[in-house]
């Protein structure tokens, strides 16, 4: 199995399964001298784990997070840093009425295809489980950032419901179990899941992650762009069916006077008087906020039958066991804030490399 690599100079590359003893990941191309502890990046694997709440997977992992390499006295040394993540709660069990069957809308069907051979517990490498690795990644990203660039990403939207934007406040969406940025919204997305897991259902969702800080210049034109990096991340994450930069889609519907984030003087550079274009212009950081949004499809693994057919080919009706989540989106922030950091850093450390 090939492409388990992301990234030009800042590289990470995962391994392991849903169900396998552990999952972990490569990152190399770390710059040496940066401080780098367990306690680092612990939080971020915390606001992204199972079992959190009744609206996740009840599956429960400590995902305690072990540096074996790449780290000498707390330090990065400039060589591979490897992370390693013990899986201790799997139950495979769950998955053996489908050893043979091919769910609806997960990866069974075209893994055979491809391989001719698949891990059907908790989908292998296809699971979401694997993410866990990519906020480890990306805590180590945060670090050569510095705390002068600043993720934050938050729920915007389950299903029908959007986000109440004038009640916006970042630090709402640190304090609940659904990342939800709007206290008035957060009650109505709660009962929206309740009912949708009794339901034995699930539902979409929108995730928004927003970094401040970038200065104008990161990216490179034509096939190195920002924005074309940011949106093959995010696609990149698990259920992720669609991704927009700044007004995105919306942008069809505003002329180009509305559109143009115009420019004045300021102080240290331009001031935009809009962001439409998401902090990149021509593949370009703009030194704007980056707005990126991604949206989730619904789950796939429900307790809802549904039809297919198996390995031989014959119609059946598959019901999926197990513990998931009603709503992907939920634990979803952590992971996209994760892949936004790194794809800042590889284009950090490609910006100083050709720009000094």
């Amino acid at each position: 199995m090939s492409h388990n690599t992301f990234g030009k100079l800042f590289r990470f590359t995962s391994w392991g399964e849903s169900h396998g003893p552990a999952i972990g990941v490569v990152i190399d191309g770390c710059p040496p001298g940066y401080l780098l502890t367990e306690d680092i990046i612990q939080p971020f694997l915390n606001a992204r784990k199972p079992g959190t709440s009744r609206h996740v997977t009840q599956r429960r992992e400590d995902d305690k997070v072990k540096i074996l390499s790449g780290v000498f006295e707390n330090r990065t040394t400039g060589a591979p840093i490897s992370l390693l993540i013990e899986n201790t709660d799997a139950r495979s069990r769950d998955y053996s009425d489908i050893a043979e069957q091919y769910r609806p809308g997960h990866a069974d069907y075209v893994y055979d295809a491809k391989y001719g051979f698949r891990d059907y517990r908790g989908g292998g490498r296809a699971s979401a489980r694997e993410t866990a690795v990519r906020v480890a990644a990306g805590a180590v990203a945060r670090q050569i950032l510095g705390d002068e660039i600043r993720i934050a990403g938050a729920l915007v939207q389950i299903g029908e419901y959007p986000v109440e934007r004038s009640d916006w406040r970042w630090e709402e969406a640190a304090n609940n179990a659904l990342c939800c940025p709007s206290a008035a919204t957060l009650p109505k997305w709660e009962a929206l899941l309740d009912e949708t897991r009794k339901a034995g259902s699930s539902l979409g969702a929108i995730v928004e992650i927003v970094a401040s800080g970038v200065p104008a210049g990161w990216g490179a034109p034509v096939y190195g762009k920002l924005d074309a990096d940011l949106a093959s991340a995010m696609m990149s994450i698990p259920a992720a069916k669609g991704v927009e930069i700044g007004a995105g889609f919306g942008a069809v519907r505003l002329s180009g006077e509305q559109n143009a984030d115009e420019m004045r003087k300021g102080e240290n550079g331009p001031v935009f008087l809009s962001n439409n274009n998401g902090g990149v212009l021509g593949g370009i950081s703009s030194g704007q906020d980056i707005v990126v949004r991604t949206a989730f499809k619904p789950t796939s693994s429900i307790l809802t039958p549904g039809q297919s057919i198996n390995r031989k080919g014959e119609e059946v009706e598959v019901q999926t066991k197990g513990r998931h989540d009603p709503c992907v989106g939920v634990r979803a922030a952590p992971i996209a804030e994760a892949m936004l950091a790194c794809v800042l850093v590889d284009h950090k450390l490609r910006h100083r490399g050709q720009c000094g």
